[in-house]
């Protein structure tokens, strides 16, 4: 066991390492049936699905929710992220946790920039896709990296030392948590429990790997692009956009992108609304139908 691992003491789920190396992923697996992955946005953590959980797991399914490395209780990011490498990672955690391979698919469920991840693993790993539900998942139809990926990854890197070595994981990172999630919700509170909350954000460990996954976003969207133009997509998919119920520009605009992703992907358009960003938060009965929706979909195909 690592230090990584001892440091958290007794925490819900349990820590694999992909390959038998490399960083340990914090994953949690609930019920018993057809396998459901669930993979949440940046700096997201797996106690953001909670809601989304119990009704999936009534339906007869084995719930998969797993934290990125630097996010939850995983092990510190030690490279910057790639879309194949997370789609990679994916396969590995299922197949580190023996669940099914091309006998049984699963469905992935992608949130935000976890959209890309499940998008790509579809792609790359069509014969173990069974569905993927992309719940408000990131767009980015002309994803630009002007500035060189190595600066933007150095910069984080530093960014991240300094607000470590100032200390402000410790003393802002679960107001800054609460304060997120409120802003992305149509209303609420967070509904995270404050234990967890405080030994996930105040720690530099987060919020460095936070700060690296994003500094690679837009490669990551350029990565998706080239995929999409050489592995077909031939799952099930569905784009569950949310809307907070407002004719406002911006809002629509959303809209307006999210329904151009469906088109493009050949998926299903559903909105849930009222909902903010975090639509699982807001809307889980909802994301927990569009996502059975999706698998049953995927089982008729199959």
């Amino acid at each position: 066991m690592s230090p990584s691992e001892r440091a958290y003491g007794t925490v819900p789920g349990r820590f694999v390492r992909v390959g038998g190396a490399g960083v340990p992923l914090h994953v949690v697996v609930e019920g018993r049936g057809p396998v459901c992955v669930l993979s949440a946005g940046l700096a997201m953590a797996w106690f953001d699905w909670d809601p989304v959980v119990a009704p999936l797991v009534a339906a007869g399914r084995t719930v998969v929710r797993f934290d990125r490395p630097g996010h939850g209780l995983s092990g510190p990011a030690t490279a910057p992220p790639t879309t194949a490498g997370e789609a990679h990672r994916i396969a590995g955690l299922l197949d580190a946790l023996g669940l099914p391979g091309p006998a049984a698919p699963v469905t992935v469920v992608g949130h935000s920039l976890a959209g890309f991840h499940a998008e790509a693993f579809a792609r790359l790993y069509p014969e173990r896709t069974a569905a993927v539900v992309l719940v408000d998942g990131s767009v980015e139809e002309a994803p630009r990296t002007a500035v060189p990926a190595a600066l933007r990854t150095g910069a984080a890197r530093a960014l991240g030392r300094a607000v470590t070595a100032a200390g402000l994981p410790a003393a802002l990172g679960s107001l800054v948590r609460r304060a997120t999630v409120r802003a992305s919700r149509t209303g609420g509170s967070d509904p995270a429990a404050r234990d967890l909350v405080r030994r996930c954000y105040r720690t530099g460990r987060v919020w460095r790997g936070a700060l690296l996954e994003n500094s690679r976003y837009p490669d990551m969207a350029a990565e998706l692009q080239a995929l999409r133009a050489t592995h077909p997509l031939t799952a099930p998919t569905t784009v569950l956009a949310g809307h907070d119920g407002s004719a406002g520009r911006s809002a629509l605009h959303w809209l307006s992108r999210q329904a151009e992703l469906a088109d493009l992907l050949g998926a299903r358009f559903e909105v849930a609304e009222p909902a903010g960003h975090l639509v699982m938060l807001d809307r889980p009965d909802q994301v927990a139908r569009a996502v059975l929706a999706a698998a049953e979909g995927g089982q008729t195909r199959a």
